[in-house]
């Protein structure tokens, strides 16, 4: 559908009537919160939310990474919550730790954990992992994903977009890849941009690159090289997150010969999806690297990714914390 979402208006007119009755349902959905007809539950801490308006990867993760870490360390005990998609545990919620199962609770929250070791909880009924964050002692909760789930009140929204698709052509699903209107835009207290391109009338906007640096072998996590150390060399790229073209594209401006290897999002791998007929490295993402570690091939890297933020974003967000009176339940 990106080819229908990113392209030229004409080729999504047929679509329209089908957007216009998801258009009916969001608004449905949206106003069953307004009038109290479904509960929304507020907890006695700041959630910060973090998510996006278009299907599809923008960098969503990384960024709560970033934001975590850097409220750590500003004194804050930060916890991330998340919905656990595609985990398949019995009961929810599920504390998530560095040595869980992705298949049990999803791949994300697995990573977000082994990145920032805090507390990290999933649950599709994101209350209940925030009251599980409550027990760890945490004073605020980030939500990897969760700006269309109204049921948990929040303190604070943040909206990525991909810098070089922008919103596409604007439209609802299926039309388009927009989950909301665009005018949600303007209603966020922020909005993220990863990458240059689309520069949207917002008063508090922040720019986020994703640089990619560096790799480290997948079955020890001992051996660690430059990403320019492999130059000119060609690699295996596999990636099954939401936009895997910008993964692909990152290795080649980093002067890698890539045979792409595209998965769907949250793909279940198994061991012979890693085995090619030609003799190279490859080179897959942090997310698809949690569900391939237990059957590595020895020539097997995962490369790592850390957001950088201009201005930072971080010390925007501790501001607004430190003058929590205004809160939302959007």
């Amino acid at each position: 559908m990106t080819s229908v979402w990113y392209g030229p208006r004409r080729r999504a007119w047929p679509l329209l009537p089908l957007s216009a009755l998801y258009a009916l349902g969001v608004a449905l959905h949206r106003l069953s919160y307004r009038l109290g007809l479904r509960p929304v539950t507020r907890l006695p801490v700041p959630v910060i939310v973090v998510g996006n308006l278009t299907v599809g990867g923008t960098g969503k993760t990384p960024l709560v990474i970033h934001l975590a870490r850097a409220l750590a360390a500003q004194g804050e005990r930060p916890g991330i919550l998340c919905r656990g998609y595609g985990g398949q545990a019995r009961q929810w919620p599920q504390r998530v730790t560095p040595a869980s199962d992705p298949e049990q609770v999803g791949d994300e929250p697995v990573l977000i954990a082994q990145r920032t070791g805090l507390p990290v909880a999933a649950d599709p009924q994101r209350a209940r992992a925030g009251r599980l964050l409550l027990e760890a002692g945490c004073t605020v909760l980030l939500t990897d994903d969760g700006l269309q789930h109204h049921a948990l009140a929040r303190d604070m929204e943040i909206v990525l977009v991909d810098g070089a698709r922008g919103l596409g052509n604007g439209w609802l699903l299926p039309a388009g890849p927009l989950r909301e209107s665009a005018r949600r835009l303007g209603r966020v207290d922020a909005v993220v941009v990863q990458g240059a391109g689309f520069t949207p009338a917002h008063a508090a906007t922040f720019r986020m690159t994703l640089p990619l640096l560096e790799v480290v072998d997948l079955a020890t996590r001992r051996d660690r090289r430059l990403l320019v150390d492999f130059a000119g060399r060609s690699v295996h790229a596999v990636a099954g997150i939401g936009h895997p073209q910008r993964f692909f594209d990152a290795l080649r401006g980093a002067g890698l010969e890539v045979v792409e290897h595209p998965f769907p999002d949250h793909y279940d791998y198994r061991p012979q999806d890693l085995m090619f007929a030609a003799d190279a490295p490859i080179f897959m993402t942090e997310k698809d690297a949690v569900k391939c570690t237990r059957f590595a091939p020895a020539n097997a890297w995962v490369v790592p990714v850390d957001a950088h933020l201009t201005p930072a974003l971080e010390d925007w967000v501790q501001a607004r914390l430190r003058h929590r009176g205004h809160t939302k339940d959007d």
